[in-house]
């Protein structure tokens, strides 16, 4: 089987290896590094070592994972004739890609792996920042970085920052989160003699000079909440705070009940925004939205019966779960495809229902459960063939409406105006038009027209009694145009 011996060549120069390592690369028959790009390899070689890199790798490909693969089909196809000692910088097992690739290659049984240790770059790196890693640390691929990987309330070390290229993805990633002036530290060949320190504020960090393979980025925490608004975590400690012991009175007394008009209207405010195209008000609606979810989602925790951890797991699963053209092998290349597998898979996970309608109503709103009734009883069958049926039925219940308001009594009046209602929402379905939405901007618009009217009878008598009819109609009229000429 092909034997293969890892060895870490430390953070920097030959001073900080151990004498067991030292020795193990002395007594390497077919020895081969990773890169030249390290200080110790100038070293060995004057101490006689034989060795070749793998540098030219590098040089004829674009991407790290390919780099990262070819260089462990080499040592495959090198390790089929003898054993080979591979050398790595720092500790083979910190950072190092081309090892895990070999780590599978052991599990698979193509190979037989000897893992001989090294110093990492981690305890320089500690020891030159003055750090504690006990208080929490991430190590980060600067070649791999993304924004979601970051802890601000940590210490973050990103390594693999080796040019101004990465440095300059790494900053954009970083600056997403953090101020563009938060100070951070380019750390290069710590623990050697050419230890250097060098702190910049992070918008600058693609402008530096000592970015090379031995450089990495250290990013120090924001331990103040203020300072890490852009981190999930801080929203939810801010909500548990709210309804903590000292928090908020009006938070604490919240529950899931006592809040729902207050999510209704947050959506609604939300649709305002996105018809007005503002995307300054989308993103304080959006958040507005998002605190409602946070605040059931800690009455949830607070109650014993879920946390926000099962409401991510939840969604999470379902969406994986309905989109297996996306997450497995099913193919779907149309929307159509995708809702008619979307609705397949809905339907095995549902228990089945008694009754079609089942489950269609909407506590909250009258319209959408009719909405939803009439287009479950379509899927069946139950419909007009087009609109122009539910155009006649329409001018059916309207007749019946009037004919009731003429003569009959208020219970007769109530039912006829139902029914009136019932037939504009189907004709809402034809037409692939949310009744819920037409109604709030109907109720929009009005809104807007009369503060408009309002304004003119303010500028004028400022009494609505002084205006006829007719000249509010007029004040009506102007408004309109107004909003038309826009």
């Amino acid at each position: 089987m092909n034997k293969i011996t890892v060895i870490g060549l430390g953070a920097s120069d030959l001073e900080q290896l151990s004498l067991g390592t030292y020795r193990l690369l002395k007594q390497a028959d077919h020895l081969y590094i990773r890169t030249e790009e390290h200080p110790v390899v100038a070293e060995l070689r004057l101490e006689g070592l034989k060795m070749e890199s793998f540098d030219s790798i590098y040089e004829a490909n674009d991407s790290f994972e390919d780099v990262y693969q070819q260089i462990v089909d080499k040592l495959l196809e090198l390790s089929a004739q003898q054993p080979i000692t591979y050398a790595v910088p720092g500790h083979p097992l910190v950072a190092e890609r081309t090892v895990q690739l070999l780590i599978e290659k052991e599990r698979t049984g193509e190979i037989e792996l000897h893992i001989a240790g090294g110093s990492s770059f981690l305890d320089p790196i500690f020891t030159a920042l003055r750090i504690d890693p006990i208080e929490g640390f991430q190590l980060l691929d600067g070649t791999d970085l993304k924004r979601d990987d970051v802890r601000m309330d940590q210490h973050v070390l990103i390594g693999q920052v080796y040019d101004a290229f990465v440095a300059s993805d790494v900053k954009l990633s970083l600056m997403e989160k953090y101020p563009d002036h938060h100070v951070v530290t380019i750390v290069t060949s710590a623990g050697s003699r050419d230890e250097k320190l060098t702190e910049i504020p992070l918008f600058e960090l693609d402008r530096a000079v000592t970015l090379n393979n031995l450089t990495t980025v250290y990013v120090p925490p924001l331990l103040d909440h203020e300072q890490r608004l852009k981190e999930w975590s801080s929203l939810r400690d801010i909500i548990a705070t709210l309804r903590g012991p000292d928090g908020c009175p009006w938070d604490r007394e919240q529950t899931h009940e006592s809040l729902k008009r207050y999510l209704i209207e947050e959506s609604f405010e939300l649709i305002q925004a996105i018809d007005e195209e503002d995307d300054d008000a989308i993103i304080e609606e959006l958040g507005d939205v998002l605190l409602q979810v946070f605040l059931h989602a800690q009455i949830g925790e607070d109650n014993g019966y879920f946390s926000m951890e099962d409401v991510l797991e939840t969604v999470g699963s379902k969406m994986i779960r309905r989109h297996p053209h996306v997450f497995s092998q099913t193919q779907a290349d149309t929307t159509e495809e995708v809702l008619t597998n979307w609705q397949a898979i809905k339907e095995l996970e549902k228990p089945k229902p008694s009754t079609l309608l089942e489950g269609q109503e909407r506590l909250a709103s009258s319209l959408l459960t009719s909405y939803n009734y009439q287009n479950t009883a379509a899927k069946v069958g139950f419909d007009w063939p087009s609109i122009e049926g539910a155009f006649d039925k329409f001018q059916e219940e309207w007749i019946e409406f009037q004919e009731e308001v003429k003569s009959g009594g208020p219970e007769q009046q109530l039912d006829e105006l139902g029914d009136v209602l019932f037939t504009i929402v189907n004709i809402a379905r034809f037409l692939k038009i949310s009744p819920e939405e037409a109604m709030w901007h109907a109720n929009e618009k009005f809104k807007s027209r009369f503060q408009s009217v309002e304004q003119s009878v303010k500028q004028g008598s400022g009494k609505f009694e002084d205006y006829t009819l007719d000249e509010l109609e007029e004040f009506w009229q102007q408004a309109k145009r107004k909003e038309e000429s826009k």
